[in-house]
């Protein structure tokens, strides 16, 4: 068994438009794939375990992903993924998944604006601004270096400030601040939300401008727009089942049957669309076999499992 850390992870320097492959892939195998809904264990209003299984038959492997979000802890959220082979069940790697829960998710939420946002979209609202925001942004500066994007931030403490700072050295984005979400929201093209707590609804619904796409990473506060946007798009349809409105949807389907052109995404300038970027275990374990095939990792820690049928 591999034990890969977090630091190692990172110096593979795996790069945006690599992520951005990764989870386009994984959205067009997720058909052969085995995807139970995540199990949310709460121990509170703020505080969650989610235990995340997948098996993905094009890669031969299985795997396991936990996160929890602790919100005195830094960060609040904490990711380990567990890797198997799927011919054999022998425990490939236990592996650091901080890195793969935030870029895949800023990957997936990357590919949702690019597929469904309207074609003169210019204004990007973010609230939310931690690492998933950061990755959001980074794999979409990446992927349209040719585009000029204006991001529009929600003041939090100094975090708006400081997010503008990681990417001034990046020419294709201008930063505006606001600093209350309804402002933040009302004439934006595009909203993402990577905030993982909210208490009530963001902004009525006269703040949504025709057209708009809405990208509610982690699902809170957006509850309203179920009711009257015209699309809603999805990761997995089994893990928004059980949501309040899922039944009163006007339209639903999965970004992948949109990416393999088996359903319509955007069909005209003036839908307003919503695309909740769930975050799927298809995508860790994806990731976590790519990560696995392309470094070379030397802690090997064997559990000395006993080879005998009757050992009691």
């Amino acid at each position: 068994m591999k034990i890969i850390d977090f630091r190692q992870i990172v110096n593979l320097a795996i790069s945006p438009a690599e992520c951005m492959e990764w989870v386009c892939d994984a959205l067009l195998v997720k058909d052969k794939a085995y995807l139970p809904p995540k199990y949310s264990l709460r121990l509170d209003n703020d505080i969650f375990i989610n235990t995340m299984p997948c098996s993905i038959p094009e890669l031969g492997i299985f795997g396991v992903k936990v996160v929890s979000r602790y919100p005195l802890n830094i960060p609040s959220l904490d990711s380990t993924l567990l890797l198997y082979d799927m011919r054999t069940g022998e425990l490939l790697a236990l592996m650091d998944a901080n890195w793969i829960t935030a870029m895949r998710t800023g990957a997936v939420a990357s590919l949702a604006v690019s597929t469904l946002e309207h074609s003169e979209a210019a204004v990007y609202s973010i609230m939310g601004l931690g690492n998933t925001a950061r990755a959001t942004l980074l794999c979409m500066l990446h992927s349209r270096p040719e585009k000029l994007f204006t991001v529009r931030l929600l003041r939090y403490k100094d975090q708006a400030d400081l997010f503008a700072e990681r990417f001034s050295g990046y020419e294709n984005v201008r930063f505006e601040i606001v600093g209350d979400p309804e402002k933040l929201i009302r004439d934006a093209d595009v909203v993402i939300s990577c905030i993982t707590s909210a208490k009530g609804i963001i902004a009525p619904d006269d703040s949504f401008r025709e057209g708009v796409l809405v990208v509610p990473v982690h699902t809170r506060g957006f509850q309203n727009c179920d009711l009257f946007f015209d699309k809603v798009f999805a990761d997995d349809t089994e893990h928004v089942r059980g949501f309040k409105y899922f039944d009163r949807f006007r339209s639903f389907a999965e970004l992948g049957d949109v990416l393999k052109k088996k359903v319509a995404g955007r069909e005209t300038q003036k839908e307003r669309i919503l695309s909740y970027n769930i975050g799927i275990a298809l995508h860790d374990i994806y990731f976590a076999g790519m990560i696995l095939k392309k470094g070379t990792f030397d802690c090997e820690v064997s559990l000395n499992k006993s080879m005998e049928k009757f050992w009691l």
